[in-house]
């Protein structure tokens, strides 16, 4: 069965103001400094901000390994985060009002240079999930048959609600912020490899796009490994809905592959509707309507979710995987993604620290998850966020 890897994008914060922080490359330096090789699957990473660390994770087979690779890289990320005065946190945007800052790296500064203020304040963290395919004929016939549910997975990682101090409205705004890239958003289909080829280099001419890993698309082969890589989702607040969504990132692309090989032809949507649907997705998450592949109107995201389980079941059910993937999934709708949790943390008191505080307590594991996994990965009531926010003020 196909592998499957992730890369995760955490925002660095205070660990006492709770504000974002601007030590990522003194947080990546500690960590490669520290390290006594004794973890040579993960690699820890700046990105765009200062204020991000990303996480590499190894390939994985199965799920439960996919779980403890997610659980692995952030506490690395974590222990990085706290030796410089920081913690690494599982929100895609930014909470509090503080500008970011730039990564000093030359090529950043041309891209700052070429993207004005867009990039100036363009602080997202994503959840990119990379899954094996045989070449890169498979790899474009998969692309052409998953782009319809990529919204879907938008909708279920849906986890940026707030915008510099500022709710947004949207279930995940991280998308629209980085939806403001030329290249990035829904693809069209591409029928072939070589006509992929064809427009990233058509895309590329046009000078919007500095370089080939500027093509932003939802969903894109990846230039370096022989994978499908999936961009479309927020990171995810708890590992263990991180580990599902990538669980069902692979089980898409097996199921799309199998399409392929049946004959079966892409759903004919056009770029702008995936457009229009990926907008619902960003709206409402799982909280409203999503738009569904089979009639391209708006349904109860539960019966738009239950669509692509269904066209996911059979690889599910030969994994073993299935019945986790449906009870994890089944929590994320009813119980609402990382947006609502944000967002009822924030209510109590409208501190963007209490959103912070009830993050760290979901999304970072403890030293020893066995034992802690329930306190780790649980929902933060009101009371442990509280309980954590007096422990902050006490240092």
């Amino acid at each position: 069965m196909r592998t499957f890897g992730v890369e995760e994008e955490l925002l660095l914060v205070d660990a006492g103001t709770r504000r974002p922080l601007a030590a990522g490359e003194a947080a990546v330096a500690h960590a490669a400094q520290a390290s006594d090789g004794a973890d040579q699957a993960h690699t820890l990473t700046v990105e765009l901000q200062q204020e991000q660390l990303e996480v590499v994770g190894p390939p994985c087979s199965t799920l439960a390994e996919q779980l403890a690779a997610i659980r692995t890289g952030r506490r690395i990320a974590d222990a990085a985060a706290q030796a410089v005065g920081g913690r690494a946190v599982a929100l895609a945007s930014p909470v509090s009002p503080e500008p970011p800052h730039l990564v000093p790296k030359e090529r950043l500064r041309k891209i700052r240079e070429h993207g004005g203020l867009m990039v100036a304040d363009q602080l997202t963290c994503g959840f990119h999930v990379h899954v094996a395919v045989g070449d890169r004929t498979e790899g474009v016939a998969v692309l052409d048959r998953i782009r319809v549910w990529l919204p879907v997975l938008l909708a279920l990682s849906a986890n940026s609600p707030f915008w510099y101090g500022a709710d947004s409205g949207f279930a995940s705004y991280r998308y629209q912020a980085w939806s403001r890239w030329p290249t990035a958003g829904p693809s069209e289909i591409f029928g072939s490899a070589e006509f992929y080829d064809r427009q990233a280099e058509a895309v590329l001419r046009s000078g919007a796009p500095l370089d080939d890993g500027m093509l932003y698309y939802d969903a894109r082969l990846s230039a370096r490994f022989p994978t499908v890589e999936v961009r479309v989702a927020d990171v995810c607040l708890e590992p263990h809905h991180a580990a599902v969504l990538a669980a069902l990132c692979r089980a898409l692309v097996e199921a799309a592959a199998r399409q392929w090989d049946a004959g079966v032809t892409p759903v004919q949507a056009s770029q702008t509707q995936l457009q229009s649907w990926s907008w619902w997705a960003s709206r409402f998450g799982v909280e409203g309507d999503l738009v569904s592949p089979s009639t391209g109107a708006p349904a109860p995201a539960a019966s738009v979710v239950a669509e692509l389980l269904d066209l996911v079941q059979p690889v599910l059910a030969e994994l073993g995987e299935e019945e986790e993937v449906r009870l994890a999934v089944a929590e994320m709708v009813t119980a609402g993604s990382g947006a609502r949790r944000q967002r009822e943390a924030f209510e109590r008191r409208q501190d963007p620290a209490d959103v912070v505080d009830a993050a760290i307590l979901a999304s970072v594991p403890a030293a020893a998850p066995a034992a802690t996994a329930p306190a780790a990965t649980a929902p933060a009531s009101g009371a442990a966020a509280a309980d954590a926010q007096e422990q902050r003020r006490a240092g």
